[in-house]
């Protein structure tokens, strides 16, 4: 897929998250347990992919970011599982303390993806500037 595919594939992704968490607060509660559930997975099977993408041979992408890939999947797994045990608090004073920490969460990872996002760029920009210097050895061999 061409790194400008990739773009819009990421930015129409981004719309949709901006779209669904609007949605969220009007939704039932069970609706959205269950769209938490699905964006779990997607989570899980985005990884997956990517764990997958890297340890194939025809991948090429630097040891560096394998590392950063599988350090990801390592951390996310203990988040969920995190997750998932403050889901199950059933006081009023845990409960609270439970959503705030899921707040910072989510707002750290939006910030996280931004990060993300401006690593793209430069990566995107970088990779475009490698292609021309490489195209103009090729012409002057």
């Amino acid at each position: 897929m061409a790194l400008s595919d990739q773009l819009r594939r990421l930015a129409a992704r981004t719309k949709e998250l901006e779209d669904r968490a609007a949605a969220a607060k009007a939704k039932a509660k069970t609706d959205l347990e269950q769209d938490v559930k699905t964006a779990g997975e997607s989570a899980q099977a985005q990884a997956d992919a990517l764990a997958q993408a890297i340890d194939s041979d025809a991948n090429r992408v630097s040891i560096w970011w394998g590392n950063l890939q599988r350090s990801w999947s390592d951390h996310m797994a203990v988040v969920r599982q995190d997750i998932d045990d403050r889901r199950a608090a059933h006081d009023l004073r845990t409960a609270k303390r439970n959503a705030d920490q899921a707040e910072s969460d989510a707002a750290f990872a939006i910030d996280y993806a931004y990060g993300a996002v401006e690593e793209a760029e430069y990566a995107v920009l970088d990779a475009v500037l490698a292609r021309m210097n490489a195209d103009e050895l090729a012409q002057t061999s």
